[in-house]
């Protein structure tokens, strides 16, 4: 500051400034008051104040602040290319190491040495023709799904390419043995058990859901025909590999989606007593995990018991950390809110609160959803407008989240004419709603929902309008 002298010091960093004494001079009240003047008195040498760095640089904060953000984005972009050419590098010696195995015929094993020469060729030029789930293995052959399916064993094994390849043998090997590649022409079917399994649409990302329910197998007749015998359980076992082999079918490994979400509804299930049938899940479970490797998306569990979960922890030492990732688990009041998750509500079957109706005749997935929030412990409604007469209006709708009150009623136009009440006052919990009425002039339906819970309501409808031409009876 021009015209005066500040002497400065600086102690561990820190600069010392001498503060100048203010003038001080009476007010109008007679009371003495600083003044704010540019000259002071530096007589009194302890008279001094600290400042850091950073409080004479204001800015340092925040350019600090800047130049970590760019270290830490940079660290992060290195780490991932690292990651990337890690990757990469492990592909291509999985690749090396297969394609070698192929050429050499020992991807199957060591071949027999009291084999022919002619013999042993012929086998080489067989298994140059080798498969997995539809795919051609020899890498030189340029399929473009190769990549994708070896990819699938290196992540199983965390990219370590010697653990991949010799889990990728011992899964040949094994559907050498099972005759997987014959399963799907072999007809295993036990009368009673077409509902419980079936693969049903797709998630918002196009994977194929398949869906397995355990509520038939209550049915101790069922469970007996089932289970009853070493050879039955057998049978019913190879029955779920033809299953996953079906759902394998829906995918593409040439850069589409290639895997699926599996969706097990333990509701009514039998309980831990019934010891095959948890016998037989475990086999199935581990079987995915060491012979298809990263086909199961996601496996969400639903209305499961609590024996389950008990069950499930037990389970779980003898699973990966991947496969264990890929579980989902929701409680009977959640599983419509957690399937939406990943499950447009035009996709998802009614009985788990969505929209699905098998050979629905009214509405198609192209149909599309809107969606209500009705706010806590409030009222609110959907508006349908019905725009003539002569129209047969179709609705359905779902409510995420139970109880709550809802009425159906009409509001014609004409002010003459009635009100129709379509639907009296009912209380929904959990099911999903169509309703279908005609109506002979112009007006509005009204849906009204009330909400008298602590938490928010999510109302998910679609409707349509139909011409229909009413038919009449004359009584002769």
């Amino acid at each position: 500051m021009p015209g005066i002298s500040i002497t400065s010091i600086f102690d561990n960093g820190r600069r010392m400034i001498r503060r100048p004494k203010m003038k001080k001079e009476a007010n109008y009240h007679g009371r003495e008051q600083e003044l704010d003047s540019p000259l002071g008195n530096y007589d009194q040498p302890n008279d001094y104040i600290l400042e850091s760095p950073r409080e004479l640089c204001p800015d340092s904060d925040e350019e600090d602040a800047e130049r970590r953000a760019i270290e830490d984005d940079e660290e992060t972009k290195a780490a991932s290319a690292a990651m990337k050419k890690k990757k990469r590098k492990a592909l291509m010696e999985f690749r090396c190491r297969v394609e070698d195995a192929i050429m050499g015929n020992y991807i199957l094993g060591k071949p027999s040495r009291r084999i022919s020469r002619n013999e042993s060729l012929r086998q080489k030029e067989q298994l140059k023709e080798i498969t997995l789930w539809g795919v051609p293995l020899l890498p030189s052959k340029g399929h473009q799904g190769t990549d994708v399916v070896l990819l699938k064993f290196l992540k199983a094994r965390d990219y370590k390419t010697s653990d991949a390849f010799e889990m990728l043998k011992r899964t040949l090997k094994w559907r050498k043995e099972f005759r997987t590649d014959e399963i799907l022409e072999e007809d295993l079917g036990v009368p009673g058990l077409e509902d419980v399994v079936c693969i049903n649409s797709r998630d918002k990302d196009g994977h194929p859901l398949c869906y397995t329910s355990y509520g038939p197998f209550k049915d101790k007749d069922l469970y007996k025909k089932t289970f009853g015998s070493e050879a039955r359980r057998q049978q019913f076992f190879r029955w779920r590999v033809q299953f996953i082999e079906k759902g394998i079918k829906k995918l593409n490994f040439k850069r589409g989606v290639d895997s699926m979400v599996q969706i097990t509804d333990l509701k009514d299930s039998p309980g831990p007593d019934f010891k095959e049938l948890r016998s037989l899940s475990s086999k199935t479970l581990l079987l995915l995990q060491d012979n298809y490797p990263e086909l199961i998306q996601k496996n969400i569990v639903i209305n499961a018991p609590l024996w389950y979960y008990v069950s499930h922890v037990l389970r779980s030492r003898f699973l990966s950390n991947r496969t264990k990732k890929t579980f989902i688990f929701a409680r009977p009041q959640k599983v419509t809110k957690t399937l939406l998750k990943f499950i447009e509500p035009e996709e998802l079957p009614v009985q788990y609160g969505g929209l699905k109706r098998e050979q629905d005749d009214e509405f198609t997935p192209e149909d599309k959803v809107s969606e209500l929030i009705v706010k806590a412990n409030t009222i609110n409604y959907i508006e349908i407008p019905v725009v003539e007469g002569g129209l047969t209006m179709v609705w359905d709708l779902t409510v995420v989240g139970w109880d709550v009150l809802y009425k159906e009623e009409f509001l014609p136009d004409d002010e003459g004419s009635y009100n129709i009440l379509i639907q009296d006052k009912k209380r929904l919990q959990g099911e999903s709603v169509r309703n279908s009425f005609y109506f002979s002039e112009p007006g509005k339906i009204f849906v009204t929902f009330e909400n008298w819970n602590f938490k928010n309501r999510r109302v998910l409808y679609r409707y349509k309008a139909k011409p229909t031409i009413p038919i009449y009876r004359t009584n002769r």
